[in-house]
């Protein structure tokens, strides 16, 4: 087998290159358009589902970056969702589908295997954070 020519295929398999929506090795965040396919709510931070043009890549979004898509803290929205039961799955399904320009970066713990969410900008220009869908809905419903 030719070295050359093996060296030279390697660099042209679409599986060796990195991928251009991933942060590259200096660990500078990159911003990408993206859209929310599931959102899920369970540990202390939110787990994010978002869909590039070519894959699904789950990443994790702390209270900071949340509070622009939610409208409030994570203690706010567990307050809430104390008095209305199914208001966590209502916001996942009210934020599904959202077109979102998110700024990802890796993890400062060398032990994470999810990228984080530096900062996100919802791309609908009639965008309101999910707690104001969610009053709003449950006010129509009769509650609090």
């Amino acid at each position: 087998m030719n070295p050359e020519s093996s060296n030279n295929n390697s660099q042209t398999n679409p599986r060796k290159r990195p991928l251009v929506e991933e942060p590259n090795n200096n660990k500078q965040p990159i911003t990408l358009n993206s859209m929310l396919v599931a959102i899920d709510h369970n540990n202390l931070f939110y787990t994010m589902s978002k869909a590039t043009e070519k894959r699904v890549i789950v990443v994790i979004m702390f209270d900071r970056a949340a509070r622009v898509l939610f409208g409030c803290s994570a203690d706010e929205f567990f307050d809430f969702s104390k008095t209305h039961p199914f208001a966590a799955a209502s916001a996942g399904n009210a934020l599904e589908g959202e077109m979102l320009k998110i700024t990802l970066s890796q993890p400062k713990n060398g032990n994470a295997r999810h990228l984080r969410v530096v900062s996100v900008f919802p791309m609908r220009t009639g965008f309101q954070p999910v707690i104001q869908t969610l009053r709003e809905l449950y006010r129509a419903r009769g509650g609090s």
